[in-house]
């Protein structure tokens, strides 16, 4: 691979980064290429894209990112597979699901909305980070909480203060 090619994966990879804003690095070392088929097939259904990069390359490419992620760079050992989402906690699914018939793939590293995760001892903990959207689903399923709370008691209630309002009236 020539000078130019490297700078091209390394440009293609800092692109992918900021379109998707969230990547995990996997080890996905010593799978069969029927496995490493079957967690591509399973990305492309997640709607998650998986890239195979030299670890150099990929160093790179991380260091443009903003922040301190000088974190991740001891996990750039071996191979590694890099997988793009939109949703921060996808990969983590993915991998969780995948490793119920594996040991592999294990989870190196991962850039999510700034924040670093490394090691796969934080697998669980990214599997239970909920993305932006159920994030504001919740938010909004408690905003009109209050309001449905009011509505419901007017509506249980709305007969006796018209007879409430109707007796007032009529003392007057």
């Amino acid at each position: 691979m020539n000078r130019e090619e490297k700078q091209e994966v390394v440009l293609t990879l800092q692109e992918k980064i900021k379109e998707y804003g969230n990547f995990y690095i996997a080890d996905t070392a010593n799978l069969s290429v029927e496995n490493v088929n079957n967690i591509r097939r399973k990305c492309f259904e997640s709607g998650i894209e998986m890239k195979v990069a030299k670890n150099t390359l990929i160093k790179l490419a991380i260091e443009g990112l903003d922040g301190n992620t000088e974190e991740i760079f001891p996990a750039l050992k071996g191979q590694s597979a890099l997988l793009f989402s939109k949703v921060g906690n996808g990969p983590a699914k993915l991998i969780k699901a995948l490793r119920k018939t594996s040991d592999k793939p294990l989870l190196k590293a991962a850039y999510v909305d700034t924040a670093i995760f490394v090691g796969d001892n934080q697998l669980d903990a990214l599997v239970s980070l909920k993305s932006k959207e159920e994030l504001v689903g919740e938010i909004i399923g408690l905003l009109q909480s209050p309001a449905k709370n009011v509505l419901s008691a007017l509506q249980s209630s709305g007969g006796k203060l018209a007879g409430i309002v109707k007796t007032l009236q009529e003392r007057g």
